[in-house]
């Protein structure tokens, strides 16, 4: 008999998987697509909620599919950071599945665009519920193909090209990890990352352990877009039509840095003072080359895509420091920079509408045109670069707090740098596109008016709210990232509840 948190684990997966079967069947209905695309992010809203609030009032909650016990079969796992995770995703779904309405590069591909999304959204949703290593790397399968499939709506050469940078350079991430689960299973006898937790320091080879881990880590890595293995991104996101890069920049590298604390945490989280160091190294050279990237650029679209990459760096650090405040800043400032990239990849597709072009050189005079586009373009960009009292100083406060209290003066100062330089990237963008007359000979496009202008202006008006609210009312956002980070540095209670899942 299926129990509670069987349906709420199970319910954000079974909802996207329905509506990527329905919308794919109705390709000839774009009507009854669009209902079921809304219907769907009402639904994934409300069951993402109620397993937030469920996990906050239980613990962590596990389940076992087909009522295998563990540590065999299908795991589905929540805690706190899991759950969140789940939730970010449904808001993402609701708010490009809006924007998208308005977007005409979505309206002229709309009969695939919602199977592709609902698909994307079963991945990252499995990904982040997933408890054992192979149905990770399904889930991860999942999502390339899905991901693949909204790179390349529109069909254009460029849209093509950056597919199949991104889809050779993440199956060649994907075929590694699954070789380091290959591996892993060899060494401990098992797949689901509870049961492995446990055998791991009973190994007498722990050498050969930190060998498949780092394999591990090095896919999850460049899943993360970490450096050395960050150049897929900037060669492939800027194609994309603006809703795909949005949900895009929002969860896909998210993912992988998702996958990276489940390692640490999970499986090395002692007797491994290897990991320390190398995740130093990482977070470091992430933060100074995607930042360094994004400074060097003048298309919106590159500049934003390399602030992917240097915001990345600081959920590194979170790992590499590893206490349950670091840990927090980790969880907080993944939330935080979902929210806040989506919504700049989607004001930057209102820019190109309102300006004809993503290129910086030949954009002006947009604060006269539209003021409320130049403040819904304001409030994500001064929260990238952690200005008060928007959400992302909050999650770099927390992230510089852990590194000070650690002693890692020298990432901290780091981190303080990119921070400055994120703030020219965003005040560039605001005074090329916004601040400066139009460029002699540009012609100029009509206002965006209408249901168009609040199609495509309401979701980003609701993450800029999100921010705002983040920023204004950090408390219960910062105690709920703190007990997460207490749950991930503390293995106990994830391996109790999947371990516990015992049925007749």
């Amino acid at each position: 008999m299926a129990t509670r948190a069987d349906w709420l684990l199970a319910l954000p997966l079974l909802l996207p998987l329905l509506a990527c079967a329905a919308t794919a069947a109705l390709q000839s209905r774009r009507d009854l697509q669009r209902g079921i695309t809304a219907i769907t992010a009402v639904g994934l809203l409300l069951a993402s909620a109620a397993l937030v609030a469920e996990v906050i009032g239980r613990g962590v909650i596990a389940s076992q599919m087909g009522q295998w016990p563990a540590p065999f079969g299908i795991t589905l796992v929540a805690d706190l950071f899991a759950a969140s995770m789940v939730a970010i995703t449904a808001l993402m779904y609701a708010a490009t599945a809006l924007y998208a309405r308005g977007d005409t590069d979505v309206l002229e591909n709309e009969a695939l665009w919602h199977p592709l999304l609902a698909a994307l959204a079963l991945g990252v949703g499995g990904a982040f519920l997933a408890g054992d290593l192979f149905n990770l790397y399904v889930w991860f399968e999942v999502m390339l193909i899905a991901s693949f499939g909204l790179i390349v709506l529109g069909g254009g050469r460029e849209q093509l090209d950056g597919a199949v940078k991104y889809a050779m350079l993440n199956l060649l991430a994907t075929t590694v990890f699954l070789i380091s689960v290959g591996m892993m299973y060899g060494l401990t006898g098992t797949l689901n990352l509870a049961d492995m937790a446990r055998r791991i320091p009973e190994i007498e080879n722990q050498g050969a352990v930190a060998a498949v881990a780092f394999l591990m880590l090095a896919a999850f890595g460049a899943k993360a877009a970490v450096f050395p293995l960050f150049f897929w991104l900037p060669a492939s996101y800027h194609t994309a039509i603006a809703p795909v890069a949005a949900i895009f920049a929002a969860l896909l590298t998210k993912v992988g840095v998702y996958a990276l604390i489940r390692i640490v945490t999970l499986l090395l989280p002692e007797g491994h003072a290897w990991v320390a160091p190398l995740m130093w190294f990482l977070a470091a050279g992430t933060m100074v080359v995607g930042v360094l990237g994004a400074a060097a650029h003048w298309e919106i679209r590159r500049i934003l895509s390399f602030h992917i990459i240097s915001q990345i760096g600081y959920m590194i650090v979170g790992i590499a420091i590893a206490t349950p405040l670091a840990l927090a800043g980790a969880v907080l400032y993944m939330l935080h920079h979902i929210v806040v990239k989506a919504n700049l990849f989607l004001v930057a597709g209102v820019i190109r509408r309102a300006g004809g072009t993503f290129s910086l050189a030949t954009l002006g005079g947009l604060w006269r045109r539209d003021p409320w586009l130049g403040l819904l373009f304001a409030i994500p960009a001064l929260s990238l670069a952690g200005i008060p009292p928007f959400s992302g100083f909050w999650a770099k406060l927390f992230v510089l707090k852990s590194g000070f209290d650690a002693g890692w003066y020298v990432l901290a100062g780091i981190a303080l740098a990119t921070g400055i330089l994120t703030l020219y990237s965003m005040l560039k963008i605001w005074m090329e596109a916004f601040w400066k007359e139009v460029p002699e000979g540009t012609p100029e496009l009509p206002t965006i008016t209408g249901a168009t202008r609040w199609l495509l202006l309401a979701p980003v008006a609701g993450l800029g709210l999100i921010t705002i609210t983040i920023g204004l009312w950090t408390e219960p956002f910062a105690a709920f990232a703190l007990a997460a980070g207490e749950q991930l540095a503390s293995r106990e209670a994830y391996i109790t509840a999947v371990m516990g899942v015992i049925r007749p």
